[in-house]
């Protein structure tokens, strides 16, 4: 059984990682979704998102724009990535189960490259 977990506002993925306030999470078993459940962030940020993740066993992020910090936190916790997604959160997880996803692995937040930062004045989201 796999859980993915999907940036989530208003039934989309979310496009700003570091900045989501919760995420969609579902159990995958052999090619079906058979679990949902919504997780906040409760002001987690950044790479602290990433740890969250991995303390609720989820083994892949599915996401819009993600920062290089912030891939490289998601990285370290173990976790697959799926950046670059846009669109239904719930299509998303239904293409995911069933291996036809469409995501752009090079994706990474422009905001961080025009002077973008998060807390404390690093740009790790």
């Amino acid at each position: 059984m796999m859980r993915i977990a999907i940036t989530y506002e208003n039934g989309e993925v979310f496009q700003h990682f570091g900045h989501t306030e919760q995420f969609k999470l579902y159990k995958i078993d052999h090619g079906a979704i058979v679990g949902e459940a919504i997780l906040p962030t409760d002001g987690a940020h950044c790479g602290a998102l990433a740890t969250l993740l991995a303390e609720n066993g989820v083994d892949t992020l599915i996401c819009g724009n993600i920062g290089g910090g912030a891939k490289a936190a998601v990285e370290r916790a173990g976790l697959m990535l799926f950046p670059g997604v846009t669109g239904s959160a719930d299509e998303a997880a239904k293409a995911f189960a069933a291996g036809t996803l469409q995501f752009d692995p090079t994706t990474q937040c422009a905001a961080h490259e025009e002077g973008h930062h998060c807390h404390g004045g690093e740009s790790v989201c």
